[in-house]
C-alpha cells in the first residue's frame, strides 16, 4: 500500500520584488507568481525547505 503525502495549501501575501534571490526563486520553485495566488503541494522536505525560507511572505495551511 503506497504512503499518503501530507499536502500543504500555500498563499503568496506579500510581493516577491525586492528581495534576495535565492527567495525569489524558491517562491517561483513553489509555482507562486502573483500576490493571493493559492498553490497546494506535497509536504516534502525539499518543498518544506523552500517555504520555510520565505515563511514571511507566505501563508501556509494543512489540507485533509
Amino acid at each position: 500500500m503506497a504512503k499518503k503525502i501530507n499536502k500543504v495549501r500555500i498563499k503568496l501575501i506579500k510581493s516577491r520584488f525586492g528581495r534576495i534571490k535565492k527567495h525569489a526563486a524558491s517562491l517561483s520553485g513553489l509555482g507562486l507568481r502573483k500576490i493571493n495566488q493559492e498553490v497546494i503541494i506535497d509536504a516534502t522536505p525539499e518543498n518544506m525547505g523552500m517555504v520555510n525560507q520565505v515563511h514571511y511572505l507566505l501563508e501556509v495551511e494543512d489540507v485533509k
